[in-house]
């Protein structure tokens, strides 16, 4: 029988961090680079070089050389207009976005299959609190298909819960059992609040943004270096990767922030740097708010145990600096901030684990649906930011239509209140469904402008089922001819099929 080894596999925009399961130790596995140093990370970067792609510390070299790749491959995932047909530039040329995710990853896993002699990889994976349905469909088939067993999909902050359980312990008490999570990574900013009693924790509640992170800071330090520049600036790629490294060598006692490029170097004092960062702090402090408007100033009586900062951001001492000020002496910075969510995951995928987390839905999903003949317009809330999603979860409508068509225009939304979606909104998907067993033949074609109101419409019946892993299957039935339609929410083509 082939070796099985279980892994915790943090893919995240600036680099990508895989912790192991080692007999109750979750150990960060260390990857070598071109010059034989080792890492606790992949860089999550890709480029175009010598006809093919590259990727991980081979991909930074080449795009150092001029060669085009991409950064930030994540923040593009959670764009609400991705697809699995969206495109990526690299030069001149266009590839197919999960074409590249696959082959980055392909190219993770073949990196932990050589340094830890297995073939067979079972993982948890991690998404941000907020990715939509799509980046969570996208993701979840990109790891399959680069050769990875997915056992479960976790939100990174509770991921990050888990560590913190682990690794701070002795903060949680009968009366201080909370944690909150303030996840800055590179690419999108997650909070979430969650309940640590004993070893098995739930998620409270969680906020976030998918564009705040990491890269918003190399841009601030960009705009501060540019007109420093004595010398042409180098293509752009080379000095945001430049400004990258700058910024993850500042330590606390630094005073200047010394950037190293091709002709010269730029000294930028950290308190200037700090000055342009602080506006994106103060962003993050806003999108958490929902979580700390309750904490009073000396927290006597919070059941708070600690705010637990991870993620590549918090490293920046200034970060952890700004929230201790608003928060006092209980924010930790995790010790491996880097490591956090990939070591909590790897507590996921460890079924000897004492501790377990139980998730819940970060976003509100719902349809838009025709009522009074068309004349009005309401939202039907299918699953809101409540939801857990420890195990799947089905929900069903049974209903006669009133028209030949059915148009079902499915959102994701930031919150649901009284039956109606507040804040930003995903439009996710329209499905037009024919309820018309001709159409449904083909002998009729389908002509989505050919709704009209029928006598005695046929009886539909709706399923939503939400997996564990917070993708949605929608399967849409004509009970009068047994016609259906499934799709996954992320999917761009539903798959059709007579019962």
């Amino acid at each position: 029988m082939d070796a099985v080894i279980d892994l915790g596999i943090d893919f995240g925009t600036t680099n990508t961090v895989v912790a192991a399961v080692e007999h109750g130790n979750y150990p960060v596995l260390s990857f070598s680079d071109s010059d034989g140093d080792l890492h606790v990370h992949l860089p999550s970067l890709t480029a175009w070089a010598g006809g093919r792609l590259v990727h991980g510390y081979q991909a930074r070299e080449a795009m150092a050389a001029g060669a085009p790749g991409i950064r930030s491959l994540k923040r593009l995932l959670s764009s609400p207009t991705t697809t699995v047909s969206s495109t990526v530039r690299m030069g001149s040329r266009l590839f197919p976005i999960m074409q590249v995710l696959t082959d980055y990853l392909s190219f993770v896993v073949d990196e932990v299959r050589q340094t830890t002699g297995v073939h067979h990889l079972r993982a948890v994976i991690g998404v941000p609190a907020h990715a939509h349905t799509g980046q969570r469909f996208m993701t979840l088939e990109a790891f399959r298909e680069a050769g990875v067993e997915v056992m479960g999909i976790v939100n990174e902050p509770s991921a990050a819960g888990l560590e913190y359980a682990l690794r701070q312990a002795r903060t949680l008490n009968s009366r201080r059992t909370q944690v909150l999570i303030f996840d800055l990574g590179g690419g999108t900013f997650d909070a979430s609040l969650v309940d640590m009693a004993g070893t098995h924790g739930r998620v409270i509640d969680s906020v976030g943004s998918n564009d705040l992170g990491g890269d918003d800071f190399d841009h601030a330090l960009v705009d501060l270096v540019r007109p420093m520049l004595h010398h042409p600036a180098p293509p752009e790629p080379v000095l945001v990767e430049a400004c990258r490294l700058a910024k993850e060598a500042i330590r606390p006692q630094s005073r200047n922030v010394m950037v190293d490029l091709p002709d010269e170097a730029v000294r930028i004092p950290v308190r200037d740097f700090e000055s342009s960062c602080r506006g994106l702090i103060d962003k993050a402090l806003d999108v958490m708010e929902p979580l700390t408007h309750e904490l009073t100033e000396d927290q006597s009586h919070s059941e708070l145990a600690g705010i637990h900062l991870v993620g590549g951001g918090s490293c920046l001492p200034f970060v952890a600096r700004r929230v201790r000020e608003d928060f006092g002496r209980r924010v930790h910075r995790s010790a491996q901030p880097t490591a956090a969510t990939a070591v909590g995951l790897a507590m996921a995928a460890d079924p000897s684990s004492p501790y377990s987390i139980r998730d819940r839905l970060s976003r509100g999903f719902g349809v838009f649906r025709e009522s009074q003949d068309g004349a009005k317009v309401s939202f039907d809330v299918l699953l809101d930011q409540s939801t857990p999603i420890h195990h799947p979860v089905v929900i069903r409508r049974h209903y006669q239509a009133r028209h030949n068509l059915g148009v079902y225009r499915f959102v994701e939304c930031q919150q649901t209140h009284g039956g109606a979606p507040v804040g930003d909104m995903t439009p996710f998907a329209t499905i037009i469904v024919p309820l018309d067993a001709q159409m449904q033949s083909g002998e009729r074609p389908l002509d989505p402008t050919d709704v009209h109101i029928v006598g005695d419409g046929h009886w539909v019946e709706e399923e939503y089922t939400v997996a564990p892993t917070g993708i949605v299957q929608v399967t849409i039935t004509d009970l009068d001819t047994r016609w259906s339609v499934t799709t996954f929410m992320g999917a761009d083509r539903p798959n059709v099929s007579s019962l």
